[in-house]
């Protein structure tokens, strides 16, 4: 086996250094920077629509909630009587994603993911379920640096799994999570240890590692460091890294991106990173770098967001005599509930 725990150190010098309480709103690894500046004043959404009204996609995302609820709620009787209404929870998200990729043509794909709290079962924390892509979801890849946030091109059939599993809390910063992908026979699971830093107002520093193991990769361990720094209420500077190693690679899959983030009222945010990545051990190092724009607003209420994206970038495989290029644009639409 190879070996996936060099970075276990980290954690232990991390469990010396004081962390962020309970309800400290600093930022963790997967947080949006800066943090959004929201006007609440008046009882509307984004778009100016009166809470009041109900709509088709009022209708549509109540009925998801209802379904989702309602095969929660007979879930969580077969385990007691607690009434779902005291602790139970649920959430999730609905996305459609499109991809223009300059060298890899047009694609689309759907993902989901549902949470549930269950009062009768807290013993085992939550439920989890839902559909993304196979290695990100295993390896706790951050936000960040999963394939359509890079706008990297994926395959529904190939690269993308249903998932589902159960997780728990045992610490506020260590998580235990288990489940199985495509088929009952390939099971997953996770230990997460978190821990965050608030240097200043202004400066926050974050530091996740995942222990994972799979049923037919063996162990792996992906490492995730995120630093803040906010000029101001709706300006701020990110830096984010990831590694990965595991079994199943040759190398240390690794990334890094360094961004400006502005906020703006109603939930509107923009962004523009550098992002690179690579493998050590290849004859290529650094697979691909380039410069991603960002723009995300909600379109519906506050619970639906469009998200345009547009980048170009510079990647390079073992067997590419020299870097190509490569224009990029992506299309989000995600609906919360």
């Amino acid at each position: 086996m190879r070996p996936c725990f060099l970075l276990l150190p980290l954690i232990g010098y991390a469990a010396l250094v004081p962390a962020a309480g309970p309800g400290d709103p600093a930022l963790s690894p997967d947080a949006a920077a800066p943090p959004l500046a929201v006007d609440t004043q008046d009882a509307r959404s984004a778009t100016g629509t009166p809470v009041e009204e109900e709509g088709a996609m009022e209708q549509g995302r109540e009925g998801v909630r209802t379904i989702t609820e309602g095969v929660a709620r007979t879930v969580d009787g077969w385990f007691g009587d607690i009434p779902f209404e005291k602790g139970g929870k649920v959430s999730g998200s609905v996305r459609f994603d499109f991809l223009a990729r300059q060298d890899e043509g047009l694609e689309n794909n759907f993902r989901f993911r549902v949470r549930v709290d269950l009062p009768n079962v807290k013993r085992l924390g939550y439920v989890f379920i839902g559909q993304d892509n196979e290695q990100d979801v295993i390896t706790d890849q951050p936000e960040t640096f999963r394939r359509q946030h890079q706008l990297l091109s994926e395959s529904r059939r190939d690269d993308q799994s249903f998932f589902a599993g159960v997780g728990y809390a045992l610490r506020e910063f260590l998580e235990f999570r288990a489940g199985f992908r495509g088929g009952v026979d390939d099971v997953y699971a996770q230990a997460r240890y978190k821990k965050l830093w608030r240097f200043s107002d202004r400066d926050v520093f974050g530091l996740r590692e995942t222990i994972f193991w799979r049923s037919d990769d063996g162990f792996g361990s992906t490492l995730a460091l995120n630093y803040d720094h906010a000029y101001s209420p709706s300006w701020s500077f990110r830096w984010q890294a990831v590694g990965t190693i595991s079994e199943d690679t040759s190398g240390l899959r690794w990334g890094n991106s360094f961004g400006m983030f502005k906020a703006y009222p109603n939930l509107r945010e923009s962004a523009l990173e550098v992002l690179v990545n690579g493998e050590t051990g290849q004859r290529v190092d650094v697979g691909e770098y380039g410069l991603r724009a960002t723009w995300r607003q909600p379109i519906y209420r506050d619970w639906t967001f469009i998200e345009l994206s547009a980048g170009h970038f510079w990647p390079q495989d073992d067997d590419d005599p020299e870097r190509r290029r490569s224009w990029a644009a992506g299309l989000m639409v995600e609906a919360l509930f």
